[in-house]
C-alpha cells in the first residue's frame, strides 16, 4: 500500500497568476505533468520535488503533506 501524497501546488500556482504552462516550463516539465501531480494522479519524483519548493521558494513540507 503506497503512501497517499497531497500537494498544494494548484493554490500557490493561483496565487501567483501562473498558467500550468508556465509552471511547467520553470519546472522544465509538461504540462501534462503539472496536470497530474496538481490532480493527484502523479508523485512527482524527489529531484522534481525539490524543484517545485525551489520554484515556490518554500520549504518541500509546505508544499507536500502526507494524506
Amino acid at each position: 500500500m503506497g503512501l497517499a501524497v497531497k500537494n498544494r501546488l494548484k493554490v500557490l500556482r493561483a496565487e501567483r497568476n501562473w498558467s500550468q504552462q508556465e509552471l511547467a516550463d520553470r519546472l522544465e516539465v509538461s504540462r501534462q505533468s503539472v496536470n497530474a501531480i496538481e490532480t493527484g494522479r502523479y508523485d512527482p519524483s524527489l529531484p522534481l520535488a525539490f524543484r517545485i519548493a525551489d520554484v515556490f521558494e518554500m520549504p518541500i513540507e509546505d508544499i507536500f503533506q502526507r494524506d
